[in-house]
């Protein structure tokens, strides 16, 4: 959708809240008329999707708001939720230990927000027990980084995207998921351009695809170790980069070839044509400008880091890492996933990009902060977190701006979790969600629109997102009440914020503090941001070193010099020999079931399902069912079926779809 055409006040610049493109948004006071496309911003250059365009209609500050605290079903006045949160914490602190205490944060808060939350957790409480929703999307991307390039980073830019001459998409339905990112790819279609689109399913991403290969599920790391194979016995190494600036070749390569020794293999394991393959395989060789975009379909998987892996040999096999038009490319799927990384969002890891076993690394955060020592970690993850909860070991948690009794996997185990646990406290803007019907206390946070700091995209740009509108009623910004928190557990004076640009210039100042570059994640440039400075501040990527000053572009490429950030500057290849079984179906359960987002509803629906329009693209959960298994199992389209396995079940309506592959089923997330 173009930039559309408005009159009334200045617009306020801001940022979109919900995929990874990060798009620019022009907003205005009065929260009710339409919203525009930022043409300014380098991200979306004034195009916005439909749940873009259609922000305007979910700002409404009084219908399903939360707008007051709560505490144990009765209205609260704020200084007594404060304290209720604090003695929670700090009964379970002195009578279970600091581990008692978890926080399960979201790729919807704003990198202050989150950067608080960890400092406040990690640093002065001491519970390592931090993770967020992130951890379901991107957690895999994260770790492939960190194994092959030395730290959690993509090389890339979006204008990669349009500069390639060979665009491959795995497991990213980017038509639906990424939208304004597709009408990029789109729009820079040419000759002599080809698109591989990589999918079990035929997808709406489909359309621009001059190959398609519907695979079976959990075989990616099976075609791309095909790929390195392949590319070694037909010339396509760039043998001088691999010598001079990678590691682990050989062993990559031994075991790409004992998993795919042959297209023949490849293909029967993956249930695809060998011509297919063999032509995928000889595009990727002949093309010296290629980006493989990866999501969701790739990372969520019990083998989505050797996927992610798989995926980069086949990059750096070929030199293709941190140059226009070539990389890999991981495509973020919430606003801010790559903001919460930044700091410390994930439980593996410390604020700064770094991490709880780097030598020094624990001690360094802990004088920066002023506390003795942060947490021994690493802590629990998302599931295992919960897992915590449900065994009594976890005995307040507190959850901002997330829904896990819907979103987790076994959500009905995880709302037995919650409704066991002596304290759920829950900081949101929606009154009335599974997770909230949960807690013991609510509190009352500011919403898109109301709140202000930075998010991250997908291509590590940082770009304001600004308030525009009042915060209404009781309502206060996350990072306002986690402060307020810690003021109450004895920590005030570390958390004396009076603003969002306060914890954004030391969030900056901790990513370059001590930092001799080894560490990519670097905003020296912006860690003396003036309060004017950080209110004007114009999307830019990271790292931005000292001296840079707020209009750079940032470091639109890494890597483009061939030194990475392990040990010896050598990127590592990663010997992936992950064969899967087949999935696994039976008499009693006969079909694969495929999930993914549909184009106009995001997560859960607390915010978009208010929204009308939204819903004339689907309007009810459904099953999209090849034809021929619609006779295999007397199904009828637009009747209801029922799909189970052990006590889950979901119920949806009937679509014929032979854009699925025989055998399987797609159901939407939300």
């Amino acid at each position: 959708m173009d930039l559309l055409n408005t009159t009334g006040p200045d617009p306020v610049h801001t940022t979109c809240p919900y995929c990874g493109v990060g798009c620019g948004v022009m907003a205005y006071s009065d929260g009710g008329t339409p919203v525009a496309g930022d043409k300014d911003h380098p991200a979306n250059k004034g195009r916005l999707c439909v749940k873009g365009a259609s922000l305007h209609e979910t700002t409404g500050q009084e219908d399903g708001r939360l707008l007051f605290p709560i505490v144990r079903g009765r209205r609260s006045e704020w200084e007594q939720a404060l304290d209720e949160v604090a003695h929670a914490i700090q009964d379970s602190v002195k009578t279970h230990g600091p581990q008692s205490v978890a926080f399960y944060l979201s790729g919807q808060l704003l990198t202050e927000d989150y950067y608080v939350a960890n400092k406040l957790a990690k640093g002065f409480i001491r519970t390592p027990h931090v993770d967020t929703n992130s951890r379901l999307c991107m957690s895999s991307a994260v770790a492939a980084h960190k194994r092959a390039f030395g730290a959690d980073v993509v090389p890339g830019c979006y204008e990669d995207l349009e500069l390639a001459d060979l665009l491959v998409l795995a497991g990213s339905n980017a038509a639906w998921a990424h939208p304004v990112l597709y009408q990029r790819m789109k729009a820079s279609a040419r000759d002599g351009r080809r698109v591989v689109v990589i999918d079990p399913r035929r997808t709406a991403t489909s359309e621009l695809a001059d190959l398609h290969l519907a695979l079976r599920p959990g075989t990616d790391t099976v075609l791309f170790n095909g790929l390195l194979s392949w590319l070694a016995d037909h010339g396509g190494l760039d043998q001088a980069y691999i010598d001079a600036h990678c590691q682990g070749f050989d062993n990559a390569l031994a075991s790409a070839r004992a998993a795919a020794p042959s297209v023949e293999s490849v293909a029967e394991q993956c249930d695809l044509a060998p011509e297919d393959v063999e032509t995928f395989y000889a595009w990727f060789a002949q093309t010296p400008r290629t980006v493989t975009g990866f999501s969701q379909g790739i990372n969520q998987s019990i083998a989505g880091t050797d996927k992610g892996n798989a995926i980069i040999n086949s990059h750096l096999a070929t030199g293709r890492v941190g140059k226009p038009g070539a990389g890999p490319f991981s495509l973020t799927g919430q606003p801010n996933a790559m903001g919460g990384r930044e700091v410390g969002g994930l439980a593996n890891t410390l604020a700064a990009h770094m991490d709880y076993d780097s030598p020094g690394a624990r001690s360094r955060v802990a004088d920066f902060w002023g506390t003795g020592a942060v947490a021994d970690g690493p802590g629990y993850k998302a599931v295992d977190m919960f897992e915590a909860v449900h065994r009594g070991d976890i005995r307040v948690i507190w959850i901002m701006g997330t829904n896990p009794a819907v979103s987790l996997p076994d959500s009905a185990r995880v709302r037995e979790a919650l409704a066991r646990c002596p304290t759920v406290i829950v900081s949101d803007c929606v009154a009335h969600t599974d997770t909230t019907d949960l807690a013991d206390i609510l509190l009352p946070a500011a919403g898109w629109g109301e709140k202000d700091g930075t998010v991250t995209n997908s291509e590590r740009r940082i770009s304001r997102q600004r308030c525009f509108l009042p915060l209404p009623a009781e309502v206060k910004p996350d990072w306002w009440i986690m402060s307020s928190v810690a003021g109450k557990l004895g920590f005030g004076e570390a958390f004396n914020y009076k603003r969002p640009a306060d914890i954004f210039r030391e969030h900056a100042a901790l990513s370059a503090h001590e930092n001799n570059g080894e560490r990519l994640f670097n905003l020296a440039g912006l860690a003396n941001l003036s309060d004017a400075g950080y209110e004007a501040l114009i999307p830019v990527q990271w790292p931005v070193m000292e001296g840079a000053g707020v209009e750079t572009e940032g470091s639109t490429r890494l890597f483009s010099d061939g030194r990475f950030v392990t040990d010896n500057q050598r990127a590592r290849f990663v010997a992936i020999n992950t064969r899967l079984p087949a999935q696994q179906t039976s008499d009693d359960y006969p079909m694969v079931v495929n999930t993914g987002r549909i184009r106009d509803q995001w997560h859960t629906m607390t915010r978009t399902a208010n929204t009308p329009r939204l819903l004339t693209h689907r309007s009810e959960p459904y099953v999209d069912v090849h034809p021929d298994d619609m006779v295999a199992h007397q199904l009828k389209e637009g009747h209801l079926a029922r799909l189970s396995l052990g006590d889950g079940g979901y119920v949806g309506r009937v679509r014929k779809s032979p854009e699925q592959r025989r055998g399987e089923v797609f159901i939407p997330i939300h």
